[in-house]
């Protein structure tokens, strides 16, 4: 949209919200991807997972915020979620039963993590995942997955079902300064279920990938995918 712009990466948020901020009072009331200039991105932009966007309640702020996606696409997604969460609080929802690849392809919350050195490392991702408080751990080559139910204080609403499934893929890769891979593992698409503040070694490290920076790529699905109409999934463009 600026060709013109040559400032570095570091600038480039503030720049942009900036030069958006700027020019919304010209969209006469249209979200950018409903505006002649912002049409070229919609293809792109219909590949954006929003359900993982707004189950974080700041990032659902700045996005309603930034007007950049048609409300549309919006309402049908928080639809989607609030159904989601009825079934989980309702409706004995336990969590996937079976991997469907197709489905975790697709419509899986996609996390990430970099670890710059080797140590003792324990973190959560952050947002509303149906009541299960999912802790990951580092330590001594091994990685943990723990449903966090009574021994931790949390934010947020948890389930205290007494087994919770989660259909999980935990991938590791180390690279070298030029950015060519090094080495990688992958634990494949999985079904774990988890009681109340039980733990579960999910990958054994061996001294070959214990190779720093380590990237940590995961993807979860929390509760059994409903099956998906032609009226609830994204329009092809925002206009219809």
């Amino acid at each position: 949209l600026v060709p013109s712009w040559n400032g570095s990466l570091k600038q480039l948020l503030t720049e942009t919200d900036v030069w958006f901020s700027k020019r919304r009072k010209d969209f006469e009331g249209m979200t950018f991807l409903e505006t002649e200039q912002g049409k070229p991105f919609v293809s792109v932009f219909r590949h954006l997972r929003l359900q993982y966007i707004i189950s974080d309640l700041a990032s659902a702020r700045i996005i309603e915020q930034d007007s950049l996606v048609p409300s549309e696409w919006l309402s049908s997604v928080y639809k989607q979620q609030w159904l989601a969460m009825l079934r989980a609080e309702q409706d004995s929802e336990v969590g996937p039963q079976e991997i469907n690849k197709e489905e975790l392809e697709g419509n899986s919350m996609r996390c990430g993590r970099k670890l710059a050195k080797d140590g003792e490392y324990c973190w959560r991702w952050t947002g509303f995942n149906f009541g299960f408080d999912l802790l990951v751990t580092y330590t001594n080559r091994y990685i943990i997955f723990k449903r966090n139910t009574l021994n931790q204080p949390c934010s947020g609403s948890v389930s205290l079902q007494p087994r919770r499934s989660i259909a999980f893929r935990l991938r590791l890769a180390s690279f070298d300064s030029s950015g060519k891979l090094i080495c990688s593992r992958t634990t494949g698409y999985q079904i774990l279920t988890l009681e109340k503040d039980q733990e579960q070694v999910v990958m054994n490290l061996d001294s070959r990938l214990l190779i720093f920076p380590l990237y940590i790529c995961c993807n979860f699905l929390y509760i059994s995918p409903e099956k998906r109409t032609e009226n609830n999934r994204h329009p092809e463009n925002p206009e219809n």
